[in-house]
């Protein structure tokens, strides 16, 4: 009785939040002084023609930097909790095979979402996306393969190389912007070349292309090591 009685007061509470918040709501009707600037220099400063994911990239460069190091954390604990043994794996557990609908799906379009994956943060800088939606996209296709075949191994030598290169070189890239241009991951340490092409925005593509590696390696590390937990003796 009292349990319930708790539960019905914090739920009274985060109603009262809620309801203060709402009574209090002003819609914005103009920009911020930021967002201002945002909008009326990025396009310019950065030379990309997707503007949103650029300002998280370059001017808020210390951020997403936070947002790699959180999931390379994640991926980590992850992996030392249900870290096991190869010998403790049950070889002789039976797995009802996968539907031929499945397994020929898997056949067909693993290749073609690790491309979209790629596609979309080598065009970040263009088109809605970036290193984290093309790395995730690429984490699909490792998890669509694993739904097919739950005894699949992934190389985790592999993933790891990719994870650690492409975080060191990310970090360099960073580091680079502020001894050349004018911050951390300022992408302008090489020219911007022309406005909405593939070869512009400066190392903004580049930048992407090393979050879209990292962070594919590591929701695939991630998603290998709960398939491999699936396959270990209660």
């Amino acid at each position: 009785m009292l349990k319930k009685i708790l539960i019905l007061f914090l739920l009274a509470g985060v109603g009262l939040i809620f309801f203060d918040l709402f009574q209090s709501y002003q819609s914005a009707s103009e920009l911020t002084t930021t967002a201002k600037y945002y909008a009326d220099n990025g396009a310019k400063e950065v030379g990309a023609a997707n503007l949103v994911s650029a300002i998280v990239v370059t001017y808020r460069g210390l951020d997403t930097l936070g947002e790699v190091s959180i999931l390379f954390v994640t991926a980590a604990i992850i992996s030392f909790v249900l870290k096991h043994k190869p010998e403790e794996e049950d070889k002789n557990r039976v797995i009802k095979p996968a539907s031929e609908i499945l397994n020929t799906a898997t056949v067909f379009l693993t290749p073609v979402m690790i491309m979209v994956g790629i596609y979309i943060f080598i065009n970040g800088h263009l088109t809605p996306g970036g290193g984290f939606q093309g790395g995730a996209v690429i984490a699909s296709a490792v998890l669509l393969i694993f739904l097919a075949n739950p005894k699949f191994h992934l190389n985790h030598s592999i993933i790891a190389f990719v994870e650690s290169i492409s975080g060191v070189a990310f970090v360099v890239v960073g580091a680079l912007g502020l001894i050349m241009a004018g911050g951390f991951l300022d992408n302008r340490i090489l020219g911007l070349g022309e406005f909405g092409t593939l070869f512009s925005a400066g190392a903004l593509p580049i930048i992407y292309i090393f979050i879209g590696l990292k962070v594919g390696a590591e929701l695939s590390n991630i998603v290998g090591i709960l398939a491999q937990e699936q396959n270990i003796k209660n």
